[in-house]
């Protein structure tokens, strides 16, 4: 791994995570939070491009002749969607283990995904149409590089799409004292110090010289689940283009 590379990489993260390399794609394993947040980060990454790219509303593949970057893609819970909507996916993961169990659920799948063991920076390909990252800039040893490095990647008329835990007493409730406890994340997953606030990520976005066009809270109702709203204490999604 190159000194760039480690600029974003922290070992001790992409440890932990490859850990959980094979239950990945079990819903009710190490995993089964990302399973049950799925649906919902779905939603709104299908709103998203159909607002950027009108006229495929109704269609099951908007992403048809489109490139996607799934930047720290785990095992490919969301790659495979996006390859399904017709993207030609990118998957990119700091854990060799979380790639092995990627390719290997594709294949399954019969799913043409190009997934690799590489860190974004080191990535000489460019123009990606959608570039999403789930939960992971938390994870990151520096944020500001990590989203330089997305905005590199990404076609001047692309989207970029990330979700991530917002820095509250309520997250940590949620998140740590719940949730790595009772609530079926494994412990240890997160660190509350390293959550972003939404003004602390527009101002990473603004300095790589890219806007937020939208933004959702991402809560948790007790008669539908996990649920796109206005109150973004635990979590939340954004959607930024390159300014100008």
């Amino acid at each position: 791994m190159t000194d760039t590379a480690s600029a974003t990489i922290d070992p001790r993260e992409a440890a932990h995570f490859g850990a959980m390399a094979a239950q990945w794609w079990d819903p009710e394993g190490s995993s089964a939070m990302l399973h049950k947040l799925n649906p919902v980060r779905l939603r709104y990454i299908r709103a998203a491009i159909d607002r950027q790219w009108p006229g495929q509303e109704q269609a099951f593949r908007p992403l048809a002749g489109r490139r996607a970057l799934d930047v720290g893609c785990g095992a490919g819970l969301l790659a495979e969607p996006l390859a399904r909507m017709g993207a030609m996916v990118t998957g990119l993961d700091a854990a060799p283990e979380n790639i092995a169990a990627a390719r290997a659920h594709a294949d399954a799948q019969a799913l043409d995904i190009d997934y690799r063991a590489t860190p974004v920076e080191q990535m000489a390909e460019g123009g990606f149409d959608l570039v999403t990252s789930m939960e992971v800039i938390e994870h990151v040893a520096d944020p500001g590089a990590f989203i330089a490095a997305l905005s590199d990647r990404l076609a001047p008329d692309g989207l970029l799409i990330l979700s991530t835990p917002n820095r509250t007493p309520l997250s940590r409730l949620a998140m740590i004292t719940v949730g790595e406890s009772v609530g079926g994340i494994p412990k240890g997953t997160h660190d509350w110090s390293k959550f972003i606030t939404p003004d602390e990520l527009t101002a990473l976005l603004d300095a790589a010289e890219l806007e937020v066009t939208d933004r959702s809270g991402l809560s948790f109702d007790p008669r539908k689940g996990f649920v796109l709203s206005a109150n973004d204490a635990i979590n939340y999604l954004l959607t930024a283009r390159k300014r100008g």
